[in-house]
């Protein structure tokens, strides 16, 4: 069988086209999430890893290290309400893989006392989306245009239901951001078991009832009988199942300005 055009060593334009996308997610979604990496890797210039370091997260970063002695580098976005045991893990993930992190804030906040100074206490509870976007997109598209970031690989997963339950493995957000989504296709039990088999170092949460990790404020231990993936993230908010990251935020901003 003759080799897709895309499937050479460099695409052939960016943006991509929706032709584009679906030409190469049918032939991504055949492959590994090793293949689908090495594809990324020698095909899609620019390319870095944006992770909280959750587990699909970390399985990439070490499956990275394998493929590649040259691995995309790492943007960590530090929302400052993370758990202890996340800093400490960005510390393992630095020592183990001596892969460069590089770590954006919000805007002009060093540490919590001076963000806290400029939007005040408890910002999530007045305003949850404006608090995303402050901590977390703002902070990415600033990441990626001093960066020259052209495309990023995501820990995201079809099986974490929600605006994920439709996840193909190539995608291109509103600002023309490649999402390279080499999981799309896992569960948690494929995450699980590649994390204990490769040793992979994780979030010591993830042994204390936690099963996905975000800012403290909005991450709690699953309770009997929870089922999701994400249980514990945002509890009792059922409307609410991704962080802000990866939502259109150019959409809504012109649906709060017209409204």
């Amino acid at each position: 069988m003759s080799t897709p055009a895309f499937s050479q060593p460099k695409l052939r334009r960016q943006p991509l086209s929706k032709e584009d996308i679906n030409v190469i997610n049918e032939y991504l979604n055949t492959l590994t999430p090793e293949e689908i990496l090495r594809w990324a890797i020698e095909n899609i210039p620019y390319l870095y890893q944006t992770t909280a370091f959750g587990l699909t997260g970390l399985v990439a970063i070490d499956m990275l290290s394998k493929i590649t002695t040259s691995p995309p580098p790492l943007i960590f976005l530090d929302t400052l309400y993370h758990f202890p045991e996340t800093y400490e893990l960005v510390e393992a993930v630095k020592a183990h893989y001596g892969v460069p992190i590089t770590v954006y804030k919000p805007e002009g906040c060093a540490n919590v006392q001076e963000f806290e100074s400029k939007y005040g206490e408890r910002f999530w509870e007045r305003d949850e989306g404006e608090y995303d976007y402050v901590v977390k997109v703002e902070p990415a598209r600033r990441a990626y245009a001093e960066l020259s970031v052209k495309a990023v690989i995501t820990g995201r997963r079809a099986s974490q239901g929600g605006a994920r339950a439709s996840l193909q493995p190539i995608e291109m957000d509103e600002t023309g951001l490649v999402k390279v989504n080499p999981f799309f296709a896992w569960n948690f039990e494929f995450v699980d078991w590649y994390i204990k088999k490769n040793n992979v170092p994780h979030n010591k949460l993830l042994e204390q009832g936690y099963r996905s990790v975000g800012d403290w404020h909005s991450t709690m231990r699953s309770g009997e009988g929870d089922s999701g993936e994400r249980a514990g993230r945002w509890a009792g908010r059922e409307e609410k199942t991704e962080c802000g990251l990866h939502e259109d935020y150019f959409n809504k901003i012109k649906v709060k300005t017209l409204s």
